[in-house]
């Protein structure tokens, strides 16, 4: 068992809990747990070891919204998520990541207040393609650094006025794609490291309880607060980044 303080191992437990709740509940809180791993861990590691339970919720979500997936629209998102991706990967290797961090907490800003602004006058979804590559690549490159990619794909999907359980169903199978994507890379990195697998057998049984949570809650929340709750943790998580 890797040796961590009592106060590290209760950050990382609260961490595990609220990646399963994100990822079958509100995506955006995934964002609470990138600071819970990064106080508990070294940053770098933190971000690998946090990939591996994101991946565990994952699967969880997929399985739980295996019906209630767009698949056309994942198609069409492949290559700008590649593109993002492979941006963020020559970004990680050149620019400070603080720096990194508030831009992509900036960029964030922008687009809530313009999705705040456009929702007086809803964008039809047809037409909107190439918005949906755009916010695509910024959710493949905000994910590779920063694990923070769940806002920009958010925006995206309440955009385009998506029904709960068919946007809980979509960013499900859009983050297991990514993050498998992003595994090798992080690997490479130096990311994952040896203490992050020892931990994931601990951690992904809370991981598990926490999902199990996400689904009792959201399925007591309607489509109108829905997306009120997941707008207000896209406010918070760009604030955290733009900031801390």
């Amino acid at each position: 068992m890797p040796e961590l303080s009592p106060l590290a191992w209760s950050l990382l437990v609260a961490g595990a809990l609220v990646v399963g709740f994100s990822k079958t509940a509100i995506g955006g809180a995934a964002m609470v747990a990138v600071g819970l791993f990064a106080l508990a861990l070294p940053a770098k590691e933190s971000t690998g070891t946090l990939l591996l339970l994101l991946l565990v919720g994952d699967l969880v979500a997929t399985r739980a919204y295996r019906h209630t997936v767009d698949r056309g629209l994942l198609v069409r998102l492949v290559l700008p998520v590649l593109l993002g991706v492979g941006l963020g990967v020559g970004f990680l290797a050149v620019v400070d990541d603080l720096v990194l961090r508030r831009v992509i907490g900036a960029i964030l800003l922008v687009l809530l207040g313009i999705q705040l602004w456009s929702a007086r006058r809803p964008a039809p979804r047809q037409g909107s393609r190439a918005v949906g590559r755009a916010y695509a690549a910024l959710a493949g490159f905000t994910t590779m650094v920063a694990n923070a990619g769940g806002p920009a794909m958010n925006l995206y999907l309440l955009r385009e006025n998506y029904e709960k359980w068919t946007f809980l169903g979509t960013t499900a199978w859009f983050f297991l794609a990514v993050n498998l994507v992003k595994l090798p890379f992080m690997v490479g990195l130096g990311l994952v490291t040896g203490r992050g697998l020892a931990l994931l057998p601990l951690l992904a049984p809370v991981v598990l309880v926490g999902a199990w949570l996400g689904r009792q809650v959201v399925a007591r929340i309607d489509q109108v607060w829905f997306a009120r709750i997941v707008t207000a943790f896209v406010a918070v998580s760009a604030v955290q980044l733009a900031v801390l």
